[in-house]
């Protein structure tokens, strides 16, 4: 290129050159496996989207590794919204190509500075193992890996919206978390996003969750876990189907007391408890029998793969899976 003149001024040739050289879209570039790091996606599937949709690096510069300019990736993040929304792998990249780029202070040249996504969540992350479960998990998944905590929740509430809590919590809610799962025992990381898509989870299952003020049960259903028992989460859902069969429930959370749960059953006279157990060492039998006893029977029901292999004592009920769990209960009480 022609240097300046010594007044400091570019010839009129090179000014096009200069601008496009000085332009934040243009001056920033990254490889393959830095753009497939920062968008949480395999370097494999930049390279399919490439070549399949011509959605890559414009760097063309011969012997050079092609690079992602700003521009490249903020076409990929419309992709990736997209696919989040559900859409195949070709109607996201025909919106990507036809969509007008944002203004450079984007998601896009955040994730190429290494900067922020979405108002501050960064993304990263590998892809979860999620190929036999359907489109919405897969987006909940990616929106997770990218700690995108109110694309997770969108996409729950839609989920929620058009299938409803037994779907939502079988065919999405449950693949996601036990990719996580997974993912942490192959490799030890991901806890902070099990936490927020948990978070996202209870947040979105209790804006579902209608508040009923004339139940079609006398006594009410008393939802809580075992002693010592934190992983709660499973009884939200069970507390929205309930609610919105009319059922009127109450939560009384993680980790309650055996003395607190019996003081919870002589004050409430209820006409079910849901006792849950997420791992086999709170499945204690001696809790379910201790229960105190009231004028008008009480149905007890356990709940949780912590039973799976434990003693149940009568007049206790196993229950399995959420939808039949809130047929057993709604029966049992109404």
């Amino acid at each position: 290129m022609t240097p300046p003149d010594h007044t400091g001024t570019v010839p009129e040739g090179e000014r096009e050159t200069v601008a496009a050289e000085d332009d934040p879209a243009h001056s920033v570039t990254l490889s393959v496996a830095a753009v497939a790091r920062r968008l949480g996606v395999a370097p494999a599937t930049l390279r399919t989207w490439d070549r399949r949709y011509g959605l890559g690096p414009s760097d063309h510069t011969t012997g050079r590794h092609r690079k992602y300019a700003p521009l490249d990736v903020a076409r990929l993040e419309l992709m990736q919204r997209a696919l989040l929304r559900g859409a195949s792998s070709a109607e996201a990249a025909k919106y990507a190509l036809a969509s007008p780029i944002p203004p450079l202070r984007t998601a896009a040249h955040a994730v190429l500075t290494g900067g922020e996504v979405d108002g501050g969540v960064p993304t990263g992350g590998r892809g979860l193992k999620l190929q036999a479960a359907n489109r919405r998990a897969r987006g909940v998944g990616r929106a997770a890996l990218a700690m995108d905590s109110a694309a997770v929740q969108m996409l729950l509430a839609d989920a929620l919206e058009a299938d409803g809590v037994v779907t939502t919590w079988d065919e999405v809610v449950r693949p996601v978390m036990a990719a996580i799962a997974a993912r942490w025992e192959h490799s030890g990381v991901g806890v902070e996003v099990s936490h927020l898509v948990e978070e996202c989870v209870l947040a979105t299952l209790v804006r579902a969750t209608p508040i009923v003020t004339s139940p079609r049960n006398h006594r009410p259903v008393l939802l809580t876990c075992m002693p010592d028992e934190r992983h709660d989460l499973p009884l939200y859902p069970l507390a929205a189907v309930l609610a919105q069969r009319g059922v009127g429930a109450r939560q009384l959370g993680a980790a309650l007391p055996a003395d607190a749960l019996a003081a919870a059953v002589r004050r409430t006279a209820p006409a079910a408890v849901v006792l849950w157990a997420q791992l086999p060492r709170y499945a204690d039998p001696g809790v379910v029998t201790a229960l105190p006893r009231t004028r008008q029977q009480v149905r007890v029901f356990a709940g949780g793969p912590g039973w799976e292999r434990g003693v149940v004592p009568q007049p206790a009920e196993r229950i399995n899976d959420l939808a039949s769990a809130a047929d057993a209960i709604e029966r049992a009480v109404c």
